[in-house]
């Protein structure tokens, strides 16, 4: 189970780097359906199927009415797909900084890795408090104090420039 999970996460990142590489709408669709559904995928692993149906059908009927309108405005005679090399580099790109990104914070996080509980017999925990003291954590809280910094900053900053 634990490996099933392990690739769903790692199918969800390469969805997310296919729909952020954005080659056509329609190849940022099929990505985005791809992160939906390993995501979701993740969901079951943990326990939550029934939220990961629910969460799967909206969120698929909202991709697919933003995908119409997409594909109806922003029609190409030749889109470009993954393997041009404009998007090429943005996708090599993006991969090189998720993984610069985890190497980054793989120092110390042996101690505190998240897993599935369902694997051991002998020891309970609840799931939905898993993630919780990681955050509780200085390095989590931190990481929470400088992300809500950074949006209010922009916001500031947007409003000053159009203000």
């Amino acid at each position: 189970m634990t490996y099933l999970i392990f690739l769903f996460l790692i199918g969800l990142v390469l969805g997310l780097v296919a729909v952020a590489s954005n080659p056509a709408p329609y190849f940022a669709a099929l990505g985005l359906v791809v992160a939906a559904a390993v995501g979701c995928g993740v969901l079951v692993g943990h326990g939550g199927s029934f939220l990961s149906l629910i969460l799967f059908l909206i969120y698929l009927g909202g991709m697919l009415v933003v995908f119409a309108y997409s594909a109806a405005l922003a029609a190409e005679p030749y889109p470009e797909s993954w393997g041009d090399w404009s998007v090429l580099s943005y996708v090599v790109i993006y991969v090189l900084g998720v993984a610069l990104v985890e190497g980054g914070c793989q120092v110390g996080w042996y101690s505190n890795s998240w897993f599935v509980v369902d694997e051991f017999k002998d020891f309970l925990c609840c799931e939905g408090f898993s993630g919780v003291a990681l955050m509780i954590r200085w390095v989590g809280a931190c990481w929470l104090f400088v992300d809500e910094f950074f949006w209010w900053l922009c916001l500031l900053c947007w409003s000053w420039l159009v203000g």
